[in-house]
């Protein structure tokens, strides 16, 4: 017989799941993408030369990416954990678990970065453009926004999921389409576009002092590729919405409808921004953290002298950075919370509010990223540290991706017969390709991160190499150090906990599980797991 508190939960969980559609996990996934338009300017730095580090983005990994997750998502959508399902399913827990934690640490410490951008957006509109360079104000806004923010996500995912979406549509795309309209008036009344003022032999040539951009990169050595490990973090996340598959309608058809039309329009996104920022600003005058804002001056303000409209659409730009970090403060903490279920992290990290939202882990995460944020309160250069925080994120991030490229190879030896309502086609070599396309791009990707870029000054060459590997070798070995020393007690949970299903237990395939798993009892204290 249930309990009330258990049927209580289920119609709560049934109400949830009727609540997540195809547009709105394919608005939540391109927001998770996209998050903000901070990542145009980092395109448009690469001048013309952007089209090929885009369609290498975008048909070697953002392809490959959504393909996978669109199988995988489907096949396990009666189960959660995301990449922890996947990856343990073919691997083990431990590889799962060092997944997802991979997935969630880079999260946690990117958000200083995407912060940083809205930091800036919010400067400008208080028109006080200086404040998005002055490192006290960027670490403070982080820091308090990243608080408010968290606030909002301990509210539940429906609010969550509302302010993401609509923060997408009117703080990214409205502003992102204002930028490539006056990008279209810039070039129809015959202004020079700003790649023409482009001196840097990495992105031009220069014949008797006139400039012509380059189409494709000029490799003098793999520093000269560094900003594809960027460009490639830019495109990141198609796979982090995989954890709401039990929370749709039709999970095994609708995620790989939202997966298609998350690409689609993330790909718009940065291909048309970026050549608006391009376009508008001169090449030595782009500035990572300000450039979206520079491009729209240079008609708004500089023709029009309409300052008070960059101040508006800065307000909108602001939103939507906000937003996009909403998209990613809840999805990989909610699969870490699976694994918290599953008994590889403590009964501190399983307990969750009356709105079922994990909130310990969510705590967790924001002291850390006080901790991360608060580097720009030490430091005066705010660009360095933006693209220092951004390039430790990326070999994090493709770690993981390595892992689910692989685990997608193994499950199809392992688990052929595992309904999976989208499969690439082809067979095994049809996932061979498409899989092992993606494997080698992201390792090319690593491989290049720790290689200091020729196009920024980053200091000491020694000093950036150590810090990017440093990071990787301390949160991988982290992972495992915690999967080790983890107990066998810590499955027991806690007594006032709500009843949760375990994603992924190595003594039951997943083709035997049923569609609709029953939440696992909680163990009494003492009881053999």
């Amino acid at each position: 017989m249930s309990s009330p508190k258990r049927t209580s939960f289920e119609s709560k969980k049934k109400k949830n799941n009727l609540a997540m559609t195809v547009p709105t996990v394919a608005f939540l996934t391109a927001a998770a993408v996209v998050t903000s338009l901070r990542g145009l300017p980092v395109m448009a730095k690469e001048e013309l030369t952007m089209f090929v580090y885009i369609g290498f983005a975008t048909l070697l990994f953002l392809v490959p990416a959504a393909l996978i997750s669109a199988e995988l998502g489907s096949a396990f959508s009666n189960r959660k954990g995301g990449v922890y399902t996947w990856i343990g399913e073919a691997f083990g827990q431990r590889w799962g678990f060092v997944g997802i934690w991979l997935q969630w640490i880079q999260n946690v410490v990117w958000y200083p970065t995407g912060l940083a951008f809205a930091a800036a957006a919010a400067a400008y509109a208080l028109n006080q453009a200086g404040l998005a360079q002055a490192h006290v104000y960027v670490g403070v806004f982080c820091i308090v926004s990243y608080w408010l923010a968290t606030l909002v996500a301990l509210r539940g995912n429906a609010l969550l999921a509302k302010i993401a979406k609509y923060g997408f549509l009117v703080g990214t795309v409205v502003p992102g389409a204002a930028l490539l309209g006056l990008f279209i008036y810039w070039a129809a009344t015959g202004h020079a576009m700003g790649w023409t003022t482009a001196t840097d032999p990495a992105v031009a040539t220069v014949v008797n002092g006139d400039s012509t951009p380059r189409l494709l990169p000029l490799l003098t050595g793999l520093g000269s590729l560094a900003f594809l490990g960027n460009i490639m973090l830019l495109f990141a996340g198609v796979e982090v919405q995989a954890v709401h598959v039990g929370e749709m309608k039709n999970p095994r058809r609708g995620f790989p409808a939202a997966m298609l039309l998350a690409s689609g329009i993330s790909v718009a996104v940065f291909l048309l921004g970026s050549i608006a920022v391009a376009g508008l600003v001169p090449y030595n005058d782009i500035v990572l953290q300000t450039g979206v804002f520079d491009a729209m001056g240079t008609v708004l303000v500089g023709l029009w002298n309409m300052n008070w409209l960059v101040q508006i659409l800065a307000v909108l730009v602001c939103y939507g950075a906000l937003s996009g970090a909403l998209a990613w403060i809840s999805a990989p903490s909610r699969a870490l919370l699976t694994t918290a279920h599953d008994g590889v992290l403590p009964p501190i990290l399983q307990k969750t509010n009356k709105a079922g939202v994990q909130r310990n882990i969510l705590i967790l995460q924001a002291i850390i990223v006080t901790a991360v944020s608060s580097i720009y309160l030490f430091t005066a250069d705010v660009s360095g540290a933006f693209f220092l925080i951004s390039t430790v994120t990326i070999s994090l991030y493709i770690v993981m991706y390595m892992f689910m490229y692989a685990a997608a190879i193994r499950l199809r030896y392992t688990q052929p017969h595992l309904p999976r309502a989208f499969k690439i086609p082809g067979g095994k070599i049809g996932m061979w390709i498409v899989a092992g396309i993606g494997f080698i791009a992201v390792a090319f990707a690593l491989l290049v991160s720790f290689f200091p870029p020729t196009q920024l000054p980053i200091g000491n060459p020694v000093t950036y190499v150590a810090l990017v590997a440093g990071g990787l070798v301390v949160f991988v070995s982290a992972a495992l150090l915690i999967y080790h020393f983890k107990k066998p007690s810590w499955r027991d949970g806690s007594p006032d906990q709500e009843p949760h299903e375990a994603s992924f237990n190595p003594a039951t395939p997943a083709t035997a599980l049923p569609d609709n798993p029953a939440p696992r009892e909680p163990q009494k204290a003492g009881a053999p797991s």
